[in-house]
């Protein structure tokens, strides 16, 4: 099916795009060197990208100081440390973007003021437009900047855009009237409690991006296009409290009618375009969407945004299925669709958009962990189900010169992965599976409404592996008489996990299943549910039932839910823990299960103290241990022997992938 409109061209002032996709600006985290400069893996990044198909580039926040808003140095870009190697690197990068027809702006940003992290900060006080708590440590309080401060700042905005223009970047994004970042603590006053020409009445609140619009225009002049990233509203129920999708709250950061009065003065101080959406840190969920979000959740509000403003408005927000893109457009809720996440999982969704491919996109699973969570783990951008994203030179497929015979037994995601890339590689591939379908433990995962994307993400894989023609022996487990009959020259072993079984009193009984008997439905629940086991899985588990009309009670050993394993990146843990709030799961944390008994069970907390809990039913989601009894007995069997994804270390999707890929990438 042909999405045409999609393909259009238009005009962000006097720049002509060639289509109406944008890539959306996310922090360039381990891409830049000591002096705060795009390296070569970034050059590689985005222009996999303007090779995909992306008719704008918009690049990673970049800072126009390091002086007062300081962070880490090498964490992100910034124009101001060195400005002639700043306009070097990026030279070679916009060169190489234009070469493919597509436009960059570069994504110029005042900071981070009271949402700073500690670990990014140099600096223990953090400042801000008024002297507010730390979004992350709230007994920390920021210094606000002096009038002559935020002048200096205006001027660096200037000489950013002018190092943007020399470097031949096509327009400047200017970051942000959004997400509650240090220039947006100015427009809000909730944060803003300001005497001077930058606090007082919302005009006077947006004093300072109208200053930055007009100082970049005075300085390279009103045909260099700067657009404005820009949040219609806040969701902020209260200091570090999001609102949730169907919740009834009192906003207390920007409502939906003041954004839109506040985007009226913007269009009319010089913007020219507006790059919209929702959210602050206190509304992180809705910044950066997590799985739970639903996709194009931004497109009611950019609908009446393009009512009251003459200026084209792009928007983000899980528009990553196609045709809510297509048709968003068609709608007029929008003029321009940004990609962030889905642009990192597949790089040529454009080009397999335009050529009528859209079964061959990888898509986004919204975990967050392989892109924004690793960012706050100290480590390099790229993407869970992506490895090769931010790493393009070395994470190539390249084809072999001694094709091999592989066998991989276990058709999961890591079964599916190292398939994939193997064959792609040349070699010749057999895939085993113990059951009937490919998937592994995704399938039941996948089960939840909200897990909609971990499904396409399942279909995809099957997709990959019908169309590479890779041959899949079903219902066919793995066992030393089939790999002594077959003689693969490797054997790569994905056969996952089991679940852990707690061994107490009557853990046999017909009151207690496990989570995955729970989501393939092989099992059913009574209505009181008591889950046992506090993690994702069990987490998600419950929320599930809790949906469905259910009773929920989760109980943790540790002292938090969601603690265990993995970290959670910060956006999808919150939101979790709010459904399950919103949803009335009740938890209870330092405790375990001590027995089961014809009413319930009976709990133990860390200070040996006994509850008795009615329940129906009694899920068990207390973890999983690797299935590798197989390598026991043929690992010196097979010269070329691998165990990947939950067969070497139960984890995510990402660590399945990951694992799988960097082993058939070097087979």
């Amino acid at each position: 099916m042909s999405r045409s409109i999609l393909f259009d061209p238009i005009k962000i002032g006097h720049v002509q795009i060639k289509n109406k996709i944008a890539m959306a600006p996310m922090g360039a985290f381990g891409l830049v060197d000591e002096s705060c400069c795009f390296t070569q893996r970034a050059i590689d990044y985005y222009v996999e990208r303007a090779k995909g198909g992306t008719g704008l580039i918009i690049t990673s926040v970049c800072k126009v100081e390091n002086e007062l808003d300081q962070i880490v140095p090498g964490l992100l870009p910034c124009t101001s440390i060195k400005p002639m190697r700043f306009a070097l690197t990026s030279s070679e990068m916009t060169e190489r973007i234009h070469a493919y027809g597509s436009k960059v702006f570069l994504q110029l940003s005042m900071g981070f003021g009271r949402s700073g992290a500690p670990g990014i900060l140099l600096t223990k006080q953090p400042v801000s437009a008024s002297a507010v708590p730390n979004y992350w440590d709230p007994t920390v309080t920021c210094r606000e900047l002096t009038t002559d401060e935020v002048e200096w700042i205006v001027k660096k905005f200037g000489e950013a855009a002018a190092i943007a223009k020399h470097a031949g970047y096509d327009g400047v994004e200017i970051h942000a009237v959004h997400e509650g970042y240090l220039l947006d603590q100015f427009t809000l006053s909730v944060f803003n409690r300001r005497t001077d020409k930058y606090g007082g009445d919302l005009k006077g609140r947006l004093t300072l991006p109208t200053e930055i619009v007009q100082e970049i225009k005075k300085t390279v002049g009103e045909d260099f296009p700067v657009i404005l990233r820009f949040s219609i509203k806040s969701c902020m129920k209260d200091w570090r409290q999001g609102g949730l999708p169907d919740e009834a709250y009192e906003e207390k950061g920007r409502d939906l009618e003041e954004g839109l009065e506040a985007a009226k003065i913007l269009s009319a101080a010089g913007y020219d375009a507006f790059d919209a959406d929702e959210g602050t840190y206190d509304g992180w969920y809705w910044a950066h969407p997590p799985i739970y979000q639903k996709h194009g959740l931004y497109l009611d509000c950019t609908d009446k945004l393009k009512k009251v403003i003459h200026k084209p408005v792009i928007v983000a927000g899980k528009m990553d299925i196609p045709e809510m893109a297509e048709n968003a457009l068609k709608d007029k809720k929008a003029d321009m669709i940004v990609l962030g996440r889905a642009l990192l999982a597949d790089p040529y969704w454009p080009q397999k958009v335009k050529t009528d491919c859209e079964q061959s996109i990888r898509p986004c699973i919204g975990c967050h962990v392989g892109c924004m969570g690793r960012g706050f783990e100290g480590k390099h951008l790229s993407c869970a189900v992506n490895p090769a994203c931010g790493r393009e030179r070395y994470y190539e497929i390249k084809k072999t010169n001694t094709p091999k015979t592989v066998m991989i037994a276990g058709g999961g995601i890591a079964g599916m992965e190292a398939a994939r890339i193997t064959k792609m590689k040349g070699h010749d591939v057999s895939l085993y599976e113990a059951c009937g379908q490919l998937g592994g433990s995704v399938i039941p995962g996948s089960v939840p409404e909200f897990k909609y994307d971990d499904r396409r993400l399942l279909d995809w894989y099957r997709n990959e592996i019908k169309e590479l023609g890779i041959p899949v022996v079903f219902n066919t487990k793995v066992t030393e008489d089939l790999i002594e009959q077959k003689k693969p020259d490797v054997l790569i072993l994905a056969t996952g996990a089991t679940e852990k079984i707690p061994q107490v009193p009557g853990i046999d009984t017909d009151k207690v299943c496990t989570a995955v008997e729970v989501l393939n439905g092989t099992k059913q629940t009574g209505n009181t549910v008591l889950m046992i086991g506090g993690g994702l899985v069990g987490c998600e588990t419950a929320l599930w039932l809790a949906q469905k009309g259910k009773k929920v009670m989760v109980v943790e050993a540790l002292e938090n839910i969601l603690s265990a394993g993995k970290p959670i990146p910060h956006m999808n843990k919150i939101m979790l823990i709010d459904l399950m709030k919103y949803h009335h799961v009740q938890t209870i944390t330092g405790t375990c299960l001590l027995n089961i008994t014809d009413d319930g069970a009976v709990l133990i907390n860390n200070k040996f103290e006994k509850q008795e809990v009615k329940a129906d039913s009694v899920v068990i989601c207390v973890g999983f241990c690797s299935n590798n009894v197989l390598y026991e007995k043929v690992h010196m069997k097979v010269r070329d022997v691998y165990v990947v994804g939950d067969a070497e270390n139960p984890a995510n999707i990402m660590d399945a992938i990951w694992s799988a890929n960097e082993v058939a990438l070097q087979i």
